[in-house]
């Protein structure tokens, strides 16, 4: 690439920035705990759905 032209690195990243760091209020929001309990359930059920097949 040669050096007269601007990649324009900084100008594409800046969007991706405002994007993640705004916060909607009509953002479903779920307690990581919730997340770990219902894999926890999900996968321990799968597991009997297995043993018992």
């Amino acid at each position: 690439m040669s050096s007269g032209q601007n990649s324009g690195g900084l100008m594409s990243s800046a969007g991706l920035v405002r994007y993640f760091d705004s916060e909607g209020r009509n953002a479903i929001r779920i307690d990581p705990k919730s997340v770990m309990a219902f894999s926890t359930l999900f996968g321990v059920a799968i597991i009997l759905l297995n043993i018992l097949a």
